[in-house]
Formats: structure tokens, sequence, C-alpha cells
């Protein structure tokens, strides 16, 4: 899916949500990135094989 240069992080790199957004849905509370993976304004994604990543805010300190 990434055609620009320097390439985007794959989907199943450690840094793939470094990668550029191509469609922004904030009003929906998501983001579709270069390297298909969905990105959910709750930290949480879908990666494009169908995996599932948890939502991973930061916690809040006391």
């Amino acid at each position: 899916m990434c055609t620009h240069t320097p390439t985007c992080p794959a989907a199943d790199s450690s840094d793939a949500e470094a990668a550029q957004v191509v469609a922004a849905h904030p009003e929906q509370g998501w983001n579709l990135l270069c390297n298909a993976v969905l990105v959910f304004e709750d930290t949480g994604e879908l990666l494009p094989d169908g995996r599932i990543i948890a939502p991973h805010r930061p916690l809040a300190t006391v």
C-alpha cells in the first residue's frame, strides 16, 4: 500500500504506528495508516490480517 519514500513500517513491525495516515476519520474515532493498520482513538488497533491489538493507553498517575 505504501508508495512514498521512505516506505512506512510494515503492519507487523514494532513501529507500525509510525506509518502515514491515508484516511482520517476523527469524527468516527479511527485512522487508516499506509500499512493498512486501523488505529482507533482509544489506542487499539486492527491489523490487516484481522488480529487485534488491545488499547494501550498509558496508565494515569495518582
